[in-house]
Order: C-alpha cells, then structure tokens, then sequence
C-alpha cells in the first residue's frame, strides 16, 4: 500500500451507503473490483459532498459493491444514498487535524465557516492559478503536487486562502474541479 498517488480521481460512480458497525461502504450501482476502474488497497474515499460524511481507507475491494475500510476513524456516520470519491490522496492528511472532516466548518475564534480540503493539483494548474487576479490568485501554490488549502473570511471581511504542498509531485487523472480549473 503506497502512501500517496498521483491520481486526484480513481472513481465515482453513483452513490454508496456508509455502515460504520460493519466498516463497509456498500455502492449502488458500482464496479468496484473492475480493474479498468483501478481502485485498490490504500486508496481514500471521501464520502459525501464536501465530505460530509468523512473519510477511510480501502481496506479490502470485497466485491463490485461493497468495499471494507481500514478504520471508521475518520468516517462521522452512518449514512445511505450519498455521492462519494475515491483518490490517491496522501493517507497522512486523514490524521492530520487541520484536514479533519468535514471539510466547511466553524473552529476557534471564526465567525464564518472555515474550508479545508486536499487537492490534486497538476502543473497546468498551477500556472492558471499564478496569472490568475483577485481572490482566484490567493489559491496559487507554490508547486504541484498533493496540496493542503484553508480559507476563511477573517473579521474585516477578507478572504485568506492558505496553500500547504503536502506532497510535491506531478499529478495525473487530474478531476476538473472549480478551485483550480485548467483554463
């Protein structure tokens, strides 16, 4: 099991139900063992929009419709008919406080939801993100790879965007998301 891919998105394909007593996630619809689909062992599936319903491991690929997690840990509940993702994000961002699920939440001393997530981000990002204005510029980071990102609005009404490379490194299957478009 590798600690981290290249690969933003592997797979989402309907939706799944979460059973945390069971520690399975169970698809509608899936080809979980398809290997033109490529999951496997280590791969991290966040559940939920914004991963509202958490995060795991893929343990075990038990069958086209059910896969067993590693540990619950990070998953925050039962839950059924709900969107999922699985990736190759690095495993140590689950642990890691700062990326804890949910990924819009209230902490400390904000006022306003503070957003935590873990992107893919390949290198032609990248450079949109640095000729970018505005706030889209904020989201620049310094290279490619697995990157940590955090905003908020602090009290004066501004947006902080904060960039961390988790991990540096080229990054493929890149999943076209709104945050770093390729255009």
């Amino acid at each position: 099991m590798a600690l981290w891919g290249n690969r933003e998105l592997v797979y989402d394909f309907s939706t799944v139900t979460v059973d945390l007593a069971a520690g399975t996630i169970t698809g509608s619809g899936t080809t979980f063992t398809d290997a033109a689909v490529g999951i496997s062992t280590g791969n991290v599936i966040t559940v939920g929009a914004g991963a509202t319903g958490g995060y795991a491991v893929v343990k075990t690929i038990d069958s086209d419709t059910q896969i067993s997690v590693a540990t619950t840990d990070f998953l925050i509940g039962n839950s059924s008919g709900v969107t999922y993702s699985i990736s190759e994000e690095p495993l140590y961002s689950l642990g890691d406080s700062v990326y804890r699920a949910p990924e819009s939440k209230t902490v400390g001393y904000s006022t306003s939801p503070v957003t935590t997530a873990v992107y893919g981000v390949d290198a032609t990002e990248v450079g949109v993100a640095n000729t970018a204005t505005g706030d889209a510029r904020k989201y620049a980071p310094a290279h490619s790879g697995w990157v940590g990102i955090t905003t908020y609005v602090d009290a004066s009404g501004e947006l902080r965007v904060k960039t961390e490379v988790l991990v540096a490194g080229g990054i493929s299957n890149d999943a076209e998301d709104t945050v770093y478009p390729d255009a």
